[in-house]
């Protein structure tokens, strides 16, 4: 039974919700988006509440249930606050800056970094040791930050890389003389 798919999802005020057949579009302040659900669920919208209940007791069903509410309440989130991921830059001579629509990163590599942004997402470095990654899509917003972390990981001896911030990165002692 899962106990996260019991609970409705509110529509907050500005946000619709439409549902056809087995599609839920959201619309709120910050865009539009939607999810197809699978046909384990069934999506319903009443009195600005949206409810997610299974069909059938499979093990699937009751699966999708949770995934499900949980997916529809990321888009009410989305479309109302957006989603946010920070990222820090540490190193000597690490530094990020934007240049239109491309992320230009050092990196201490022997060329310099340029990475492309994609639509619906905004990024902006507003020191040259941060990034902020910013947009409606959680998954979009969390792939963009995980491509750009991929470039340099923090390494566990002189922790230099790039990190999400607030992220520990268990340090090692070095080699001993």
């Amino acid at each position: 039974m899962s106990r996260i798919g019991k609970k409705p999802v509110d529509l907050p005020s500005g946000v619709t919700a439409s549902v056809s057949g087995q599609t839920i579009e959201v619309k709120g302040p910050k865009g539009t988006r939607s999810f197809k659900a699978t046909d384990d669920v069934s999506l319903s919208v009443e009195d600005n509440v949206v409810t997610i209940t299974p069909r059938g007791s499979s093990k699937r069903a009751r699966q999708q249930w949770g995934m499900s509410r949980t997916m529809v309440a990321n888009l009410v989130t989305g479309v109302t606050d957006g989603f946010k991921k920070e990222l820090e830059i540490q190193g000597v001579g690490y530094r990020a800056a934007m240049e239109g629509n491309k992320l230009k990163l050092n990196l201490g590599l022997s060329h310099d970094v340029v990475y492309e942004v994609p639509a619906g997402v905004t990024v902006a470095a507003p020191k040259p040791t941060e990034i902020v990654i910013e947009g409606i899509d959680e998954q979009e917003v969390g792939q963009v930050a995980a491509n750009i972390r991929a470039w340099r990981k923090p390494e566990p001896y002189k922790g230099k890389g790039i990190r999400y911030k607030g992220e520990f990165i268990f340090r090692k002692e070095g080699k001993k003389k």
